[in-house]
């Protein structure tokens, strides 16, 4: 079970137990599911029992035991547990390298018909005073709840850019200031500095599409070798896992209108990437095996996220650096 199959079957175990009497309140179409905080039980956890508490009239503790006794006896979930007033964790059982890069590829389909039709999808109106800011931030928002299907929520209050926009423009570049505006989350000032512009591994933006760049770089060198991706097993539990989580952290960007958690994930699978990546093609008279087209599929893969991402976030993905 992937942890975007996780927030459906959660879903359903609400929209059961309401059917059979157990539970009341309305069923909600989507349920927020994340990575668990450091230092917390499992490795996903929602607070969904929170949510049809409210409406059912009963405590979310209640709530969630009756989705703890469904959701436990689903394939794939390992563990269920309770913390808190109400909190529901889960442990999964671990997804094959393979049938995660496959789930992937529609997920990266979505994306790029997001981004191609956002505009005429979700209305992104300007802000009355056009700062650039909040007009940075209602689009990436908007791609990114059109990945999902589904409108942006309510609009958040952000803090303008200190200097003129024009002068950040020109001095930085649109990709570098949209990148700073969107890192930064909505209650903190985003800074300016010429970090921005440094092409090396102190610039976080940098990293990201050099990443990108490289999956590029590995499936053309794999063809100069006579071979492609083809998915298969690949121990590769670092990348592994950020993927996987990809899906989620689409669903909690759009639902907390928040791009900078877009981007905080892009720079961990950047970086999961760039470790990767030197395992990926044969090395002296070694030929290739499936198991490099399965390292090569799990690293196309990776760069078609960043690629992605980049695109939700308006901003350009070379594929050589």
């Amino acid at each position: 079970m992937t942890p975007a199959d996780l927030s459906r079957c959660v879903v359903s175990a609400v929209r059961c137990a309401v059917e059979d009497g157990e539970l009341g309140g309305a069923v909600p179409a989507r349920v927020v599911v994340e990575r668990t905080r450091p230092g917390g039980v499992g490795e996903y956890a929602t607070p969904v029992a929170f949510q049809i508490a409210k409406g059912a009239g009963v405590r979310p503790a209640e709530v969630a035991e009756v989705l703890a006794r469904r959701l436990g006896a689903v394939a794939g979930i390992e563990r269920v547990e309770i913390t808190g007033a109400g909190f529901l964790n889960f442990s999964l059982t671990s997804v094959s390298a393979a049938q995660l890069v496959r789930d992937l590829r529609p997920v990266a389909v979505a994306v790029a018909v997001a981004v191609a039709v956002a505009v005429a999808v979700v209305e992104v109106p300007d802000p009355p005073s056009g700062e650039l800011r909040e007009r940075l931030v209602r689009a990436a928002v908007a791609r990114i709840a059109a990945a999902q299907g589904v409108r942006p929520g309510p609009a958040v209050s952000v803090a303008p850019v200190a200097r003129r926009d024009g002068d950040v423009l020109a001095r930085y570049g649109a990709d570098a200031v949209a990148w700073a505006v969107l890192t930064t989350p909505a209650r903190e000032t985003p800074e300016f500095c010429d970090a921005l512009l440094v092409q090396g591994e102190g610039n976080e933006l940098f990293r990201v599409r050099y990443a990108h760049a490289r999956a590029h770089a590995l499936v053309r060198n794999a063809e100069q070798l006579g071979f492609r991706p083809e998915p298969g097993e690949v121990d590769a539990p670092a990348l592994l896992r950020v993927l996987a989580d990809h899906p989620l952290v689409l669903e909690a960007a759009a639902h907390h209108r928040a791009p900078e958690r877009l981007a905080r994930h892009l720079v961990e699978l950047a970086d999961a990437l760039l470790d990767f990546q030197h395992r990926v093609l044969p090395k002296g008279d070694e030929k290739p095996s499936a198991a490099h087209r399965a390292r090569l599929a799990l690293a196309e893969a990776a760069g078609t996220v960043l690629a992605g991402g980049l695109a939700l976030l308006g901003i350009d993905a070379p594929t050589r650096l």
